[in-house]
């Protein structure tokens, strides 16, 4: 049986849904789809001469107040093309920047450049969060000193650029070394997990749904989505089903004595599982999970 996710504001979101700058009429669609959070795109998803209008577009929904129920960020152009200087002249000019939860710096490279553009950003709104998207060699080479910059608060991998930087297929194997990288350094930079990049299919959730467990499996956190129909799959990949929180009921119940090696299932459980368990219910009712889940 399918049980629909409640809508809450997530306070760390799992689906992060892109929406072309230039397609305004998709802007309250995108909300209505529930992610926890939608990404309004001034980069890959518009074309070099709709610019400009995505600006607009995007400056006359902040004007309108719109009632939002996800979280609300911005991708701006990667800092070493053309159009970033006129992102950032945009950005100083807009009215009520608390309206934006954060911004996704695209192909992000440690560089002086970088860390003065994170500044420029905490100072237009101190309370920003900025997304590094980890797309090339070089990032990747410098992710590390990336998720230290301070005023970076989450990682994410841009998966499709990656491959075409490094001409590697899209597979996989191919991407398992960069998804470590990305995750070990947001662990050690004290990060929240990382998000993983899209996947191309709009129709095949069960392609979605693999490519979502498998990030989970890998220690990402969340997911970019690019369209609405993969919002549900992905939300319910990264978040624990009833059968986890079954199981993490039964740990938390047979530990109640205060022993820290406890058999649950005919299995030992020490501590590392105990914290795993409390972990797992921590998530639920962070954001809510139905006490029964469907299937999939």
């Amino acid at each position: 049986m399918s049980i629909e996710r409640p809508r809450i504001i997530a306070t760390l979101p799992i689906s992060y849904l892109f929406v072309p700058g230039n397609r305004p009429e998709r802007f309250v669609k995108a909300v209505d789809a529930a992610p926890d959070a939608i990404i309004l795109d001034l980069e890959d998803a518009v074309h070099p001469d709709s610019k400009a209008a995505a600006r607009a577009a995007i400056w006359a929904w902040q004007e309108s107040r719109p009632r939002v129920c996800c979280q609300r960020y911005i991708r701006l152009n990667s800092v070493g093309s053309r159009f970033f200087t006129q992102d950032m002249t945009w950005l100083a000019d807009m009215r009520y920047p608390e309206r934006c939860v954060g911004v996704f710096l695209p192909k992000a490279e440690y560089s002086e450049a970088l860390c003065e553009v994170v500044e420029r950003l905490l100072a237009w709104q101190p309370d920003l969060k900025i997304v590094a998207i980890i797309e090339t060699a070089r990032g990747l080479h410098q992710v590390e000193s990336i998720a230290s910059i301070a005023g970076v608060s989450r990682l994410a991998f841009g998966s499709l650029d990656f491959s075409l930087d490094i001409n590697c297929s899209q597979v996989p194997e191919a991407f398992l070394f960069a998804r470590n990288r990305i995750v070990l350094a947001s662990r050690t930079a004290g990060l929240p997990a990382p998000i993983d990049g899209v996947t191309p299919a709009i129709s095949d959730l069960a392609v979605v749904r693999h490519d979502a467990h498998y990030a989970r499996s890998l220690g990402f956190g969340a997911k970019l989505c690019i369209h609405p129909g993969q919002l549900t799959t992905v939300q319910r990949a990264f978040l624990p089903d009833a059968h986890q929180l079954a199981w993490a009921d039964r740990v938390m119940q047979a530990v109640a004595a205060g022993s820290h090696a406890v058999q649950v299932d005919g299995q030992m459980v020490d501590l590392p599982l105990i914290e795993h368990a409390q972990r797992l219910l921590d998530v639920a009712s962070q954001y809510a999970v139905p006490a029964k889940a469907d299937a999939c």
